[in-house]
């Protein structure tokens, strides 16, 4: 019983000092980057990834598809020729994996070795508009991945031969845009 009694006093005694230590110093006086937010778990987080992840969309025929961009250049220039207005692409079938068709302006790449999966937006060479149904491993730049989308649906919404695509950014993006 005394060594329970004694482990509490030492504990008190070791706490009182770590606040009596620390406890005079104004969080004001603090320099910046010693300081931390404190953030809801709950809320900061997913409303930061919300907030700042850019979307697009992709008309297909009557289906209207939804994408999460990436976070890089290729991606924000994309959304800077989006924010002049909508960009129609007439898209090909390439070796059964994908459908490529031509921007109307070049966009800067960021190519690293990657491998594709169904729903990857891609960007080829600088000016070519690539969606992916299958797999590829290449030198590629990652533009962004369509949300909710499994391989066999995109098969069924992208055909077996050409396709006319409309890109677009979401209204609540519109305004945002540069």
């Amino acid at each position: 019983m005394k060594n329970k009694i004694l482990a509490v006093i030492c504990a008190c005694a070791v706490l009182l000092s770590m606040t009596t230590c620390g406890g005079d110093t104004d969080p004001a006086q603090i320099p910046e980057q010693n300081q931390t937010e404190i953030q809801d778990p709950e809320t900061s987080s997913s409303e930061e990834k919300e907030g700042s992840e850019m979307r697009l969309n992709i008309q297909a025929g009557e289906h209207l598809l939804t994408a999460t961009l990436a976070q890089n250049s290729s991606a924000e220039a994309l959304v800077e020729m989006l924010s002049e207005g909508t960009v129609t692409i007439q898209m090909s079938d390439y070796a059964n994996m994908e459908k490529v068709g031509s921007l109307p302006d070049s966009l800067p790449g960021n190519d690293e070795q990657i491998s594709t999966e169904a729903g990857d937006l891609i960007l080829y060479q600088g000016n070519s508009f690539v969606i992916y149904y299958d797999t590829n491993s290449w030198n590629l730049t990652r533009l962004g991945k369509i949300n909710d989308m499994n391989q066999q649906e995109l098969k069924e919404i992208l055909g077996d031969g050409d396709i006319t695509v409309e890109l677009s950014l979401p209204a609540d993006q519109r305004m945002k845009a540069p």
